[in-house]
């Protein structure tokens, strides 16, 4: 079992043990935000379960429906996420509103304390290995989910701040909070969903990953130069499209042999899923001795 869905087993675990711990303690406690908190741990659950089924289905071989792999069922979770981000940060937007005409009275005991402490703690350790493993493995859905569980301490953060502005006596700071969070909450939804559709429509990979194509193409020994240099996101992968300009009396087994190199070497990079080389024979400048590029 790869990496990437082990992180994804804890993370519905762990999710699953918030929302009990919470609806049992709002239950015994009677507190209504902790109650509120609970069904907020119930929609995390469900987002993990699909965070969980899109990377599993991603580390799926090709097959003969899907030839190149199943990578588009990860930004398809990672939409379900911002979807989700959206619906919380709203909440957050509308108990913040109300807050201003009818003030909160939260009763924020040492066990109400302790299990939204414990819950910043656990969603803290969350972010970090998911952020970890979605940067190591370019992974459009695990990078949501650690947003997700962020803006989650987020939520707790403000329950605790705003309890505290309350006794102070400065009910509308609380709601000043709220408001903040609750917008950077539904800012970051946004985001989430803007870049896994452009993940989904094929997007072109930053400039950056282009270059470095095109550097890895031209240090294969008969490249003359590069004519054409196209690549797009499929899922969380690259494929890309490259045409190689070799010498002309090169033999038609020489010129495969150095399209293969180049396809070799582009598909040695992690986040290359595929690449398709194409041969263009030129005639050989006498005074060029080195690879040019168009």
């Amino acid at each position: 079992m790869k990496k990437s869905v082990k992180i994804t087993i804890v993370g519905l675990v762990l999710n699953a043990v918030l929302f009990g711990i919470k609806l049992t303690g709002g239950i015994l406690s009677g507190s209504l935000s902790l109650l509120s908190d609970s069904f907020n741990s119930l929609t995390d659950i469900i987002a993990s379960i699909a965070i969980f089924v899109a990377v599993r289905i991603s580390t799926a071989s090709a097959d003969a429906d899907h030839p190149f792999g199943h990578h588009r069922a990860e930004p398809i979770a990672g939409l379900i996420v911002a979807i989700f981000a959206a619906i919380l940060g709203f909440e957050v937007l509308r108990n913040a509103f109300e807050n201003i005409f009818y003030t909160r009275k939260l009763e924020i005991n040492w066990y109400i304390f302790t299990i939204i402490a414990a819950s910043i703690v656990v969603k803290g350790f969350l972010t970090f290995l998911f952020r970890r493993e979605a940067n190591r493995s370019k992974s459009p859905a695990l990078l949501a989910s650690s947003i997700d569980h962020r803006n989650d301490i987020l939520v707790s953060s403000s329950v605790l701040i705003g309890s505290i502005l309350v006794r102070l006596g400065y009910p509308l700071f609380d709601s000043g909070v709220a408001f903040f969070i609750g917008s950077f909450i539904v800012y970051s939804g946004f985001r989430i969903g803007v870049e896994n559709v452009d993940y989904l429509m094929g997007k072109t990979p930053e400039p950056e990953i282009i270059d470095r194509l095109k550097t890895l193409a031209l240090s294969v020994e008969g490249v003359l130069a590069l004519n054409d240099v196209k690549a797009h996101y499929l899922g969380n992968f690259i494929q890309t499209e490259i045409h190689i300009e070799v010498d002309q009396d090169s033999t038609t087994q020489l010129s495969h042999g150095i399209a293969e190199k180049v396809k070799k070497r582009l598909e040695s990079e992690q986040i290359v899923d595929f690449a398709f080389i194409h041969v263009d024979p030129v005639h050989v400048d006498p005074v060029h001795t080195g690879p040019r590029e168009h």
